[in-house]
């Protein structure tokens, strides 16, 4: 399967290529030169694998919770290539492709922490399968960082951007014995292995369908933890 996915739901933008198991990706830390550097990065992988557009079995990207103006852009590009070529997209919970960097073993837990600006975080529990997949405990929220809960069977890890952020949340997981990840970001490479399973299972959208998921609705005004469907 040949999968082409991005996510720019952080400062993290980055844009990976999965070809039948082999990974290209670009990644690259910036806080607003998204919408510069993802085709780029597109026009880049493609280039290295000698494959057009056409050649692609489908997309997968970052769809939230994350920044506003990042998801728009993951969005639209998406959109935009899924419309020109008439493949499937499988939108990918950005805390789940955090999860899914974290090396945990069968049955553990992972709380993924991702900063949400506002002195919020946006967070859920995911759990890895026997198989390998990732697959959500709880729904996904949006909340302040003392709202988190750890006290759940199995935990075992703790990841994302929003625990270097918010240095009590650290002080919380380690005294719960999590093991801590705090360097991980959304990550493309991420989006597509989990967006390959979704795609093979036959749960593609069509472009029109790709849509983001923000969890908070109002940016102007911080919202109590809000639950969406976790991918």
């Amino acid at each position: 399967m040949r999968i082409l996915a991005l996510d720019t739901s952080t400062e993290a933008c980055s844009v990976a290529l999965l070809t039948d198991g082999h990974v290209r990706l670009r990644f690259e830390i910036t806080e607003r030169s998204h919408a510069d550097l993802v085709l780029p990065m597109v026009e880049s992988v493609l280039a290295e694998a000698g494959l057009e557009l056409g050649d692609l079995d489908g997309f997968a990207f970052g769809r939230g919770p994350g920044g506003f103006t990042g998801l728009r852009i993951a969005t639209g590009v998406v959109q935009g290539l899924a419309l020109g070529t008439g493949l499937p997209v499988a939108p990918v919970s950005s805390l789940a492709a955090v999860a899914e960097q974290v090396p945990a073993g069968e049955g553990e837990g992972i709380l993924v922490c991702n900063d949400a600006r506002m002195g919020e975080v946006y967070w859920g529990i995911f759990t890895r399968k026997a198989d390998g997949a990732v697959e959500a405990l709880t729904a996904e929220a949006v909340s302040p960082p003392g709202n988190v809960s750890c006290d759940v069977a199995g935990l075992g890890h703790a990841a994302g951007n929003g625990i270097a952020r918010h240095p009590d949340l650290r002080q919380r997981f380690e005294a719960a014995a999590l093991r801590v990840h705090e360097d991980l970001y959304p990550r493309a490479d991420a989006v597509a292995r989990l967006g390959a399973r979704e795609l093979a299972a036959g749960r593609g959208v069509s472009a029109e369908a790709a849509l983001p998921v923000y969890v908070r609705d109002d940016v102007a005004r911080p919202s109590g933890p809000a639950v969406t469907r976790v991918s």
